[in-house]
């Protein structure tokens, strides 16, 4: 699994936003923005307005809990269009998948069947996509996920932590 912010936008036009409810200069807002973020998810509306995209690579299994949130897009490697291209490797997979599993399927990718192919086409299975989002959703998958079963979730929300600006907004467990 891999995870890259790409871009932010949107801080400067939150505090902005933010500093109309309290008619004060912006440059006090993010003080004001930290305190409210210690007063829980009802005080945060600033942060639907922070956009982030990501660039995540993950496997198909942990794609479908994603999608349990309310992120604004996802473009993704279609695999109508690219899965039969190609011979896998066990490189294309979240975990080692059984040799003659692979072979199957990469024999059914040198016949072209790409409905065989998707039919048994293991969870672990690695899908890029490029997810566009707001700090008020990663921070909502913070508090839920980060001590979630799944190490990929500890893994995602890590680097989300790591590479966006302002970490504080998402680390915060009571939003």
């Amino acid at each position: 699994m891999k995870t890259t912010v790409l871009y932010e936008a949107g801080y400067d036009e939150a505090m902005l936003g933010l500093s109309l409810s309290y008619n004060q200069p912006v440059s006090k807002m993010l003080a004001v923005a930290r305190g409210l973020i210690e007063k829980g998810s009802s005080h945060v509306k600033f942060l639907e307005s922070m956009i982030v995209w990501l660039d995540v690579t993950a496997p198909r299994f942990w794609w479908s809990q994603l999608d349990t949130y309310r992120h604004a897009t996802k473009q993704s490697e279609s695999t109508m269009h690219t899965l039969t291209t190609r011979k896998l490797t066990q490189d294309d997979f979240d975990a080692t998948i059984p040799i003659g599993i692979l072979s199957v399927i990469n024999s059914y990718i040198g016949l072209g069947q790409l409905i065989h192919v998707k039919d048994i086409l293991p969870e672990s299975f690695l899908q890029r996509r490029i997810v566009c989002t707001s700090y008020k959703t990663l921070a909502n998958m913070y508090t839920q996920r980060i001590d979630h079963k799944l190490p990929q979730w500890q893994e995602f929300l890590s680097a989300v932590a790591e590479g966006v600006k302002h970490p504080e907004f998402v680390r915060n467990n009571d939003i």
